[in-house]
């Protein structure tokens, strides 16, 4: 996923460094960048009830303790929780006259710079962001409040060059980015199959290509790349090319999920303001609920808010088998994103980072709780 993304070449950088990533506006995109990118620049939307939430409120018109809040996400379907709820005006209804204010991102690196600005409080992110903007900060910037999404990533191929995961070495396989989840997620899985690469400059064994997944389709067009290991929509945009997929990577992860995008808070916002916290985290758990129950309607919600960001929706041959990869849910995954961690440290993108306290679940365990739902845990890694 663009700009899930780990510091490198830890010897000489300091730890937690984040690569800085522009902001970009959606307005120009193409349909190739809508079709082929994880997010999609940095844009303002209105959010009109487009039907009905999961759940009966208790908020209605009640008055919380801000008039706004600001939310920021990618448009992406792995950021489906408030692609669909915003839709859907399921978070409106929760936050009752609290209006939201979204921006859409396509970098990580950008949505925390955003976040330590106080130009968002809430934002929906991948876990490598969040580790740096943690770790950054010495923990004293962001919570991580909820899970929202697993899965989502593959590793696709030329089915003329690979048939087998034995036929990677010497092949060129795309990764977005060096030392973003994916890229960290392939260095693990070669090197747990004996192949060695050269973390920073991807060569070895296999050759990692870092690409953005914007150009990535053209890339394997042209035979410059032998595969990729990317997020969708990209990897099934591949596929539409010709592609196939190799591997999933849930299979590699116990029980077959590992985060894709957590929900982060300002620990600044989270202390002033901890009803409009509950309020949002009451609206994706209810998301998440409307999700399950009505996937079709879901998935539709999702693909027009992406066409209303960017102009152009997903097809179906990329939006159907993109969405069905994707498991929405509320708990964070605690243990994986602390395994994608070490990982990124054996890889030597990363020093070994303190994430103790970067978990705050309080809030979302009280919302589950009121819902009848089991408590989620943080793998002890929610006190300082």
């Amino acid at each position: 996923m663009a700009s899930n993304q780990f510091p490198h070449n830890a010897a000489r950088t300091p730890a937690g460094r984040i690569r800085r990533s522009a902001v970009a506006v959606v307005a120009g995109l193409t349909a190739v960048t809508l079709l082929t990118a994880c997010g999609y620049g940095s844009k303002s939307t209105d959010n009109k009830a487009a039907g009905s939430p999961a759940a009966a409120s208790p908020a209605g018109d009640v008055k919380l303790s801000t008039d706004t809040v600001k939310i920021g996400y990618f448009a992406n379907l792995t950021h489906g929780t408030p692609l669909v709820g915003l839709k859907e005006g399921i978070f409106q209804k929760e936050l009752g006259t609290t209006q939201i204010k979204p921006q859409i991102f396509n970098a990580g690196p950008a949505e925390i710079e955003a976040l330590n600005a106080g130009s968002i409080d809430i934002g929906w992110i991948g876990p490598s962001p969040a580790i740096n903007g943690f770790t950054k900060s010495d923990g004293k910037s962001l919570k991580i409040i909820s899970g929202s999404a697993s899965g989502g990533v593959k590793l696709v191929v030329n089915p003329d060059k690979v048939t087998s995961l034995d036929d990677l070495k010497g092949k060129k396989i795309a990764t977005p980015q060096l030392g973003n989840t994916q890229d960290v997620a392939l260095l693990n899985y070669l090197s747990t199959k004996g192949f060695k690469v050269d973390a920073n400059t991807g060569a070895g064994d296999v050759s990692v290509v870092r690409t953005d997944n914007k150009v990535t389709p053209d890339a394997y067009k042209s035979g410059a790349i032998d595969g990729a290991w990317v997020p969708e929509p990209t990897a099934s945009k591949l596929v539409t090319l010709g592609a196939k997929v190799l591997l999933n990577e849930k299979s590699i992860w116990p029980d077959n999920k590992f985060v894709i995008t957590n929900i982060i808070v300002s620990q600044k916002f989270l202390k002033e303001h901890p009803d409009v916290v509950e309020a949002v985290l009451r609206g994706s758990v209810n998301t998440n609920a409307f999700i399950k129950a009505n996937p079709e309607k879901a998935k539709a919600s999702a693909n027009a808010a992406i066409k209303e960001a960017a102009g152009n929706a997903l097809e179906p041959a990329v939006l159907d088998p993109a969405w069905q990869d994707i498991d929405f849910l509320d708990d964070p995954l605690a243990g994986t994103l602390q395994s994608e961690a070490d990982h990124a440290v054996t890889a030597g993108l990363l020093k070994k980072p303190d994430l103790n306290g970067i978990y705050d679940l309080t809030l979302l365990n009280k919302v589950l709780k009121a819902a009848g739902q089991s408590a989620v845990a943080d793998a002890g890694l929610g006190t300082k």
